[in-house]
Protein backbone atom coordinates (compact mmCIF):
# COMPACT_ATOMS: atom_id res chain seq x y z
CA UNK A 1 0.00 0.00 0.00
CA UNK A 2 3.03 2.16 0.70
CA UNK A 3 4.73 1.89 -2.99
CA UNK A 4 1.51 2.77 -4.14
CA UNK A 5 0.98 6.25 -2.11
CA UNK A 6 4.74 6.46 -3.38
CA UNK A 7 3.25 6.13 -7.12
CA UNK A 8 0.55 8.53 -6.58
CA UNK A 9 2.55 11.44 -4.89
CA UNK A 10 5.17 10.83 -7.52
CA UNK A 11 2.42 10.91 -10.84
CA UNK A 12 0.83 13.97 -9.08
CA UNK A 13 4.13 16.18 -8.70
CA UNK A 14 4.95 14.88 -12.58
CA UNK A 15 1.32 16.09 -13.92
CA UNK A 16 1.60 19.41 -11.37
CA UNK A 17 5.05 20.13 -12.51
CA UNK A 18 4.00 19.38 -15.96
CA UNK A 19 1.12 21.93 -16.36
CA UNK A 20 2.84 24.57 -14.78
CA UNK A 21 5.83 24.31 -17.65
CA UNK A 22 3.18 24.73 -20.01
CA UNK A 23 1.49 27.82 -18.73
CA UNK A 24 -1.28 29.55 -20.41
CA UNK A 25 1.04 30.35 -23.51
CA UNK A 26 1.89 26.79 -23.86
CA UNK A 27 -2.04 25.82 -24.08
CA UNK A 28 -2.99 28.24 -26.32
CA UNK A 29 0.01 27.48 -28.41
CA UNK A 30 -0.87 23.29 -28.20
CA UNK A 31 -4.53 24.24 -29.07
CA UNK A 32 -3.78 26.36 -31.76
CA UNK A 33 -1.67 23.82 -33.11
CA UNK A 34 -4.40 20.96 -32.86
CA UNK A 35 -6.68 23.52 -34.92
CA UNK A 36 -4.17 23.70 -37.49
CA UNK A 37 -4.39 20.21 -38.06
CA UNK A 38 -7.64 19.85 -37.89
CA UNK A 39 -8.45 22.25 -40.30
CA UNK A 40 -5.84 20.62 -42.63
CA UNK A 41 -7.32 17.33 -42.42
CA UNK A 42 -10.94 18.78 -43.22
CA UNK A 43 -8.97 20.15 -46.27
CA UNK A 44 -7.64 17.10 -47.08
CA UNK A 45 -10.83 15.15 -47.16
CA UNK A 46 -12.67 17.99 -49.22
CA UNK A 47 -9.81 17.53 -51.96
CA UNK A 48 -10.06 13.88 -51.65
CA UNK A 49 -14.09 14.28 -51.86
CA UNK A 50 -13.59 16.15 -54.91
CA UNK A 51 -10.89 14.56 -56.64
CA UNK A 52 -13.10 11.24 -56.25
CA UNK A 53 -16.64 13.04 -57.16
CA UNK A 54 -14.33 13.87 -60.69
CA UNK A 55 -13.66 10.24 -61.18
CA UNK A 56 -16.87 9.32 -60.76
CA UNK A 57 -18.38 11.72 -63.02
CA UNK A 58 -16.02 11.14 -65.21
CA UNK A 59 -16.51 7.04 -65.12
CA UNK A 60 -20.70 7.14 -65.47
CA UNK A 61 -20.02 9.61 -68.28
CA UNK A 62 -22.03 12.72 -66.16
CA UNK A 63 -21.02 15.73 -68.14
CA UNK A 64 -21.07 19.10 -65.20
CA UNK A 65 -22.93 22.07 -66.34
CA UNK A 66 -20.77 24.99 -66.86
CA UNK A 67 -22.04 28.24 -65.70
CA UNK A 68 -25.05 29.62 -67.57
CA UNK A 69 -26.14 26.72 -68.92
CA UNK A 70 -29.47 25.71 -68.20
Amino acid sequence: MGIGVAIGVIAFRKITEAQANIGPDGLNRAVGRLADGIYDFADAVRAGMQEREGELRSALGVVEAGPGSH
